[in-house]
């Protein structure tokens, strides 16, 4: 028995002819074909040396075969570890030293920058796959055979690593096992009530939970279609609307298609759910999403360590503001930040989440798993928000201040130090502020050495050799001090409240 992949192709059987997925450009899988390639890309794995329990890391843009490949290190047994493709050759270096991956596969172009970064991390192989589907990798899986007989993977057994973090100490590894993910989909395919008929626009990258197992797992459950995008293109996505169901997507998604003049309910005849998460959708997006297209926008709640909490209802009122309530299964409370005790119903605290979702803990890192569950099992979101009379979840903010951009956690931490270690910066802080594209956007505070002057693009620019694109600030303010409370803290608060407006012009 191989759990997850048992369990996301068991209703399959005597329907292979069915479309599994299809490109804008023409490509059409049935899933008899993703049976095929994914077996033969598992005999692929095993013959590169990857074992049960081993680690595959894997640094690709999106591409059909990419999706294939993770499908396959499922059925090997192995551990799939998904890394952004704008992640810089140093930042990959911590994850391939931290996870020990025996084989790395990546963007052909980047091959020659990432080799000696995969040996100093002691990774045996290195092979490519490439936005076309081109590549080492590619051309080995093509010449093996059709047959592989599934490793033998249990519920409790490690599906996949995602690199996380919070805002101090460096990235770490949620460990997700084969049930946290079949339970997740299997309860998200009967809620978004996912048949045979739907057919989803999958526009989101697939290097995070989102797009890789909330988006996929229900649809291959019930025996669906994916209509598979490499990248989010609102003029593209429009004008297959009447193609597909269901479209899952972040805000700026739903912002960028309230741009599009012919976005009209004619235009999405065909759709019975639109979905947002990530981060938080604005009240105004809502309400244009209504007037324009005649839907209501369902929005939910989740995180890198439990897929899905919540969701509003897919019958009966989704509240505006609210992310919904607990997904069957899943036990949530509020609980007060220091004490961790229950608090009442509409009184904000902490959200603490237990139930089959909830991931195994941190890879190799048992101090910190330890910090983030309670006694009896909960675990700490560092999350805030409540519950209202009616048991709907109330996001109000991060504990932590993370910021969330275009749907892409920034821990500030870790731009912090890279901001610090600049010649002339003495300290800074940075924080999210408001933005209507990407719901919140990077900035910086900084105070310079006496005598420097500040050059914002240049300061920029020199950040850009460190951090992938997304964390980068898009305002770079110079103060004369960082604001601070008795003790000492930076009160990130009041640096909000300050520049709160300065980013308005960019959205």
């Amino acid at each position: 028995m191989n759990y997850l992949w048992d369990k996301l192709t068991q209703g399959l059987r005597g329907r292979e002819d069915r479309v599994f997925l299809e490109t804008a450009e023409g490509v059409s899988w049935t899933y008899a074909d993703l049976d095929l390639y994914s077996a033969r890309a598992a005999a692929t794995l095993a013959t590169l040396g990857v074992k049960a329990g081993d680690r595959v890391a894997v640094q690709v843009e999106k591409s059909p075969q990419a999706l294939i490949l993770y499908l396959a290190t499922l059925r090997a047994g192995a551990v799939f570890l998904p890394l952004n493709p704008a992640y810089t050759s140093a930042e990959v270096a911590y994850f391939l030293a931290d996870a020990e991956p025996v084989l790395l596969v990546c963007d052909p172009s980047r091959c020659s920058d990432l080799t000696p970064v995969a040996r100093g991390a002691g990774v045996a192989v290195i092979k490519t796959l490439g936005p076309d589907g081109r590549g080492s990798f590619a051309e080995r899986s093509a010449a093996s055979g059709g047959s592989f007989q599934d490793a033998t993977r249990g519920p409790e057994d490690l599906a996949a690593i995602l690199y996380t973090s919070g805002t101090t100490g460096r990235s770490k590894g949620a460990m997700l096992t084969h049930a946290n993910l079949a339970s997740n989909a299997q309860t998200l395919a009967a809620l978004w009530r996912f048949t045979h008929e739907d057919v989803l626009l999958h526009a989101l990258p697939i290097y995070h939970v989102h797009g890789l197992f909330v988006a996929v797992h229900p649809v291959m459950l019930s025996g669906g279609k994916l209509l598979f995008l490499a990248k989010f293109d609102p003029g593209l996505c429009l004008s297959l609307m009447d193609r597909v169901t269901v479209l899952m997507g972040v805000p700026t998604f739903y912002t960028r298609l309230l741009q599009v003049e012919t976005l009209t309910p004619d235009a999405v005849r065909t759709m019975r759910l639109f979905i947002s998460g990530s981060a938080p959708l604005l009240e105004e997006t809502h309400r244009q999403w209504r007037e324009r297209t005649g839907h209501v926008i369902l929005e939910r709640y989740g995180m890198t360590e439990t897929n899905m909490i919540t969701s509003n209802p897919y019958q009966g009122e989704r509240r505006v503001g609210t992310v919904g309530s607990p997904l069957p299964g899943v036990a949530l409370r509020i609980a007060d930040p220091e004490s961790g005790a229950p608090l009442a119903m509409g009184e904000a605290g902490i959200i603490e989440v237990k139930g089959p979702n909830v991931f195994k803990g941190y890879w190799r890192n048992p101090e910190k798993t330890a910090e983030e569950f309670r006694k009896d099992g909960f675990f700490i979101t560092g999350d805030l928000g409540f519950m209202d009379s009616n048991g709907y979840v109330h996001l109000i903010g991060r504990a932590k201040d993370l910021i969330i951009s275009g749907g892409l956690n920034v821990y500030p931490k870790e731009v912090e130090a890279e901001l610090d270690a600049l010649p002339g910066v003495v300290e800074s802080a940075v924080i999210g502020l408001p933005h209507t594209d990407f719901g919140e956007a990077v900035a910086a505070a900084v105070v310079l050495e006496e005598g420097v002057t500040g050059d914002e693009a240049a300061l920029i620019a020199a950040l850009a050799q460190k951090l992938a694109k997304f964390k980068l600030p898009k305002r770079v303010l110079f103060v004369e001090a960082l604001p601070r409370n008795a003790m000492g803290k930076v009160q990130k608060n009041v640096l909000r409240e300050l520049h709160r407006e300065l980013l308005q012009p960019l959205g």
